[in-house]
Parts: structure tokens; sequence; C-alpha cells
């Protein structure tokens, strides 16, 4: 297993998670996000199309209890930038990139989720290729230690990234209540070529090692660094 693998096998729940990096070869960008649920609300829930990205809908709508939070885009796409968040934070930072601000600069106006007493982090990534260049960042908005009346704000940047080279970041470091919150930078992980060998690999490897009970869906892409041609892949628990 990779460390990666490992790093979530280990981890019941880890809330939402994205993993961002290099393939091993190095031709790819290669990202993941998922989502998992404890309330019947979060799981049900399922990933769809939309565009060159994605969005949240609810499985059964007659189940739907409370929208807010849950229904969002996680995945859209601004020029050559992927943007992949947690949230509704996704459409910030698309209106910031878009109005030529950084991706710092667009996330100034947001902080945690309102879900007292988790204050969820929002978790963010832009991947950026262009020119067979390729650089990435994340980024984190967090409670101050569990207090809503200070939010603390963490970016970082990852330029020219080294094939097989990852990072993930979640919301959470484990099962808790309330939720503990991740703390530290994102976690470095290496990328064997065997795991990002293709698409379908990475994406069943990861849905594989997250917990059986608690996942609800899975994102992947990998976008070629020399064209900007990208193949995606989705996985819902509820199909």
């Amino acid at each position: 297993m990779t460390e990666i693998e490992m790093q979530l096998k280990g981890n019941s729940y880890p809330g939402r998670g994205i993993i961002i990096g290099r393939s091993d070869d190095g031709k790819k960008a290669v990202t993941a996000y998922f989502i998992m649920g404890r309330s019947e609300n979060s799981r049900n829930r399922i990933f769809v199309l939309d565009g060159n990205g994605i969005r949240t809908q609810a499985f059964d709508p007659s189940r739907m209890q409370d929208p807010s939070l849950i229904i969002y885009a996680p995945v859209r796409v601004c020029g050559n930038k992927t943007i992949v968040t947690n949230g509704d934070q996704t459409d910030t930072v698309f209106s910031g990139l878009d109005r030529q601000l950084t991706f710092e600069e667009s996330l100034r106006t947001r902080e945690f989720e309102p879900d007292a007493p988790n204050y969820t982090p929002r978790i963010s990534g832009v991947l950026h290729v262009e020119s067979v260049q390729y650089n990435y960042a994340m980024s984190i908005l967090k409670s101050d230690r569990g207090d809503p009346s200070s939010c603390l704000r963490f970016t970082f940047a990852y330029n020219d990234p080294k094939p097989g080279e990852a990072h993930f970041i979640s919301t959470y470091t484990g099962d808790g209540d309330p939720l503990p919150s991740f703390e530290g930078e994102p976690i470095f992980t290496e990328l064997d070529n065997d795991f990002t060998s293709s698409i379908d690999t990475f994406t069943s490897r990861i849905w594989a090692v997250l917990d059986q009970d608690n996942k609800v869906s899975l994102f992947t892409r990998f976008i070629d660094i020399e064209t900007g041609e990208f193949e995606s892949r989705i996985i819902n628990k509820n199909i």
C-alpha cells in the first residue's frame, strides 16, 4: 500500500479530503476529492458531472433535510486552473480567479463552516497547468482550536512538483465529538508508478481504503501536463 492508502485505511472519518500531486511518470497532474458522512442527510448524496466540473446532488430528494453546506460544486475549471474544494467556496475562488485575484486573495472573504461545535474547516486546492508547466496550491480556513471568534488561514504553494509526489488535506483528523479539525501542513505522500499507472487504478485503490460505512462519493481527475486534456472518474456509494 502507498502512504496515502495507509493514511486513509487507518482513519474511519477524515470527513472530506483532497489529494493533489503528480503521477510517477511526470506526465499527469492528479487530484482526488472524496466526501464521507455520518448522518443520513450527509450520506444521501452523489456526485454528478456539471460541465467541466462536478456538483453534489441529493440521491433521494425526498430524504433531503437541509441542503446548506452539503449541496455545492466541489470542482470547477477556470481557464487553465482546476479548483477543488469542500464547499461553496469553489464559486468564491472561481470568481476571484476570473477577476485576476490570486487563490489566497480569493479566499480572504471566507472562513470555516458555521456548524457548531465542529466549525468544519474549509479546505481548497487549485491545479494550474499551462505551457507544460504545473504547480498547485492548497488552503485551509479553520477556527482557532474551536474558538469561532478567530479564523486561521493557511495557504501552501507547490511549484513544479516532483513526479510521484502529492499532498493530502482533510477536514478532520478522525472521528470524535466534536470532530477534531485537521492540524499542520498538508500531508506529503509518494505516488508510486503502479498507483498512478491509470486513473482507474488510482480511483479504485482510493475508494477501496475509505471506511466502508462512512464513505459517500469519490471524484478523481488526471490532467495531461503537455496538452491540458483531462479524464475524470466518479464513484458513488448510492447508485
